[in-house]
């Protein structure tokens, strides 16, 4: 028996990760807000002048899930911004169509930055929300240290870090592989 009560989406709207490199082919479409996580040294892309008349907000800092000499770490004040963002689309109504959110690669920050922008207006979803990255995003590795802040922030106890850790428990369900690959690039500490 099918089930009678469905899940909502957890946005009205669509929402669609990116790296820089795919940026060109979202510029000319429906993209109505666009977050931007940028290295905190990178220069800003030619490519987001094709996005006119979009919400936008630029955040810089680096990929890195704990403070490193010579880097930028993300700060409360970021996620503060990320989530001031996530009210302004939520504040959009009908005017809200499409939400992109970009960082260098698509992997880490955009990852965990769109998975909380799902859960803010969803408490109780948050597993859900992070789950959606494997259909979304199915090689991402969300940023810790965005959902840790993001999860203090909005008084989630720890909800938002379960749902990423099931994530990543499905994720290396599917690619085993990855777990030797996350071990090489210093976030071995990060699996479940």
């Amino acid at each position: 028996m099918p089930d009678s009560n469905p899940r909502l989406p957890l946005t009205p709207y669509k929402v669609t990760i990116c790296g820089l490199s795919e940026l060109p082919d979202l510029c000319r479409g429906d993209v109505t807000h666009l977050l931007s996580l940028l290295d905190a040294h990178h220069p800003l892309p030619e490519t987001l002048n094709g996005f006119q008349g979009v919400d936008r907000e630029l955040l810089r800092f680096d990929d890195i899930v704990a403070e490193f000499p010579g880097f930028i770490a993300c700060t409360t004040a970021d996620i503060e911004r990320v989530l001031a963002f996530g009210e302004r689309v939520h504040g959009a109504g009908d005017a809200a169509r499409h939400l992109l959110v970009h960082c260098h690669a698509g992997i880490s920050r955009s990852t965990a930055a769109a998975a909380v922008l799902m859960a803010q207006h969803n408490p109780g979803r948050e597993t859900e929300a992070f789950l959606s990255l494997l259909e979304m995003r199915p090689h991402a590795w969300p940023n810790t240290r965005i959902v840790e802040l993001a999860d203090r922030i909005l008084a989630r106890r720890g909800a938002l870090l379960d749902g990423l850790v099931a994530y990543r428990r499905a994720l290396l369900e599917r690619k085993p592989q990855l777990r030797q690959i996350i071990i090489n690039i210093g976030r071995g500490h990060e699996l479940p």
